[in-house]
């Protein structure tokens, strides 16, 4: 089993799913985006799969205090909004869970944005 929960430790997100996870008995590893930040490749596979409007957070303060411009851009391209991404990471929906459950989900890799209590109960139970 191998899943990393990538976000921001203060989140009070962030601390739903460590707590859930630790309910349900999954171990976990955890990047923290402020300290370690984030590689454009992981950033390009997460919205390859899940879509930019999944993955950018537009309701967040971040977003809101970019320029006209950086929005304009962003919104236009999704490669400049990759990037914006990667120099902004508090706009990256959190958390992101990315792994595998070797005995679970037939070993099918996972790939979650955002928390859902009872997605969480059905993948990881």
């Amino acid at each position: 089993m191998s899943i990393t929960i990538y976000g921001i430790k203060s989140c009070s997100t962030i601390k739903k799913v460590f707590n859930k996870l630790d309910e349900l008995g999954v171990s976990y590893d955890f990047h923290d985006y402020k300290k370690q930040r984030i590689d454009k490749e992981s950033v390009q596979r997460w919205v390859n799969e899940l879509g930019i409007d999944k993955v950018l957070n537009k309701r967040g303060t971040t977003w809101r205090k970019l320029t006209d411009e950086q929005k304009q851009a962003a919104d236009d391209n999704v490669n400049n909004a990759i990037d914006l991404l990667i120099e902004n990471t508090s706009m990256i929906k959190r958390p992101i869970v990315e792994g595998k459950l070797a005995d679970k989900n037939n070993g099918q890799p996972i790939l979650l944005c955002g928390f859902d209590e009872a997605e969480f109960d059905t993948i990881f139970s």
